[in-house]
């Protein structure tokens, strides 16, 4: 699964590397969050977590204009994808991640990844590798941190589907009647990540970006396809601080890497060899 990831940049960055047409993250958007985000949202935060609300990158074709090609927008979505049809918001803290081998077939998934993809840009994400050897100071398996990112120092853009959820406690022209959601796809680790975590988000290349945002792409054949077998060897990764389990933390030591006499029972992903025993 994908439960943490850090998403650094600026706006800018964003607008700038996913060619975005429509930078709409200053518009109102719902929140299901009791307190104010911190960092807000649309800020860089290097500890994104299931609730919040994060920069994402989709194509929508104007209501204004439906003659027209679809535009590359950038929004605020929250993290939880919450079906059209659920009776509330509760139920997306189950459905922060969707299968890739399930995507197309899943009640909740199925309608948005043939019409509603997504992109969701990240610097790159967290995973606790489950030791094989240490314990806790409860006797259970000890859990370490990873941070997992692209080999190449591009930016991550995790495949996603979203939708929007109607509340119908609300009135129509209440801002806050409509609240857009969203979950990151997920697939098998490759080998060597396999050794952190057995899944991985996926992560598409720049070449399938189009196809993926295309909302007019609704051939279910054509969308299996984009989420089939993705390229191995692109990522790299390393343990770090214990810190980023609390989501009251945040900032750029949490991505760096902690030195070996830390360790305890740690697989390396590259090698299979046990540090710290």
């Amino acid at each position: 699964m994908c439960g943490r990831y850090a998403a650094s940049f600026s706006p800018d960055d964003i607008v700038d590397e996913f060619e975005v047409d429509d930078d709409r993250l200053a518009e109102h958007a719902r929140s299901v969050l009791v307190n104010p985000q911190d960092p807000p949202a649309g800020k860089p935060d290097w500890n994104m977590a299931p609730t919040k609300q994060a920069p994402v990158v989709l194509s929508r074709v104007p209501k204004d204009d439906p003659d027209a090609g679809p535009v590359r927008q950038l929004r605020l979505l929250t993290w939880g994808l919450v079906p059209s049809w659920a009776k509330d918001t509760k139920v997306g803290l189950r459905m922060i991640n969707a299968r890739a081998e399930t995507l197309l077939d899943k009640g909740a998934f199925a309608k948005a990844a043939v019409s509603r993809r997504c992109l969701v840009p990240a610097d790159g994400w967290y995973e606790w590798q489950v030791s094989p050897t240490a314990t806790d100071a409860k006797g259970k398996p000890r859990k370490q941190p990873f941070f997992i990112r692209r080999g190449d120092g591009e930016h991550c853009a995790f495949a996603g589907v979203y939708e929007f959820w109607r509340d119908k406690t609300k009135d129509a022209d209440d801002p806050d009647a409509w609240l857009t959601t969203y979950s990151i796809v997920t697939t098998a680790a490759e080998p060597g990540l396999d050794r952190i975590h057995d899944r991985q988000p996926l992560v598409l290349d720049r070449d399938v970006w189009q196809p993926w945002l295309d909302p007019t792409n609704t051939d279910p054949d054509e969308v299996r396809a984009l989420i089939a077998s993705p390229s191995a060897g692109r990522f790299e990764a390393w343990p770090v601080s214990s810190a980023v389990g609390s989501g009251r933390n945040n900032g750029e030591q949490l991505v760096l890497p902690i030195g070996e006499s830390e360790l305890r029972g740690v697989v390396d992903p590259t090698t299979g060899e046990i540090i710290g025993e």
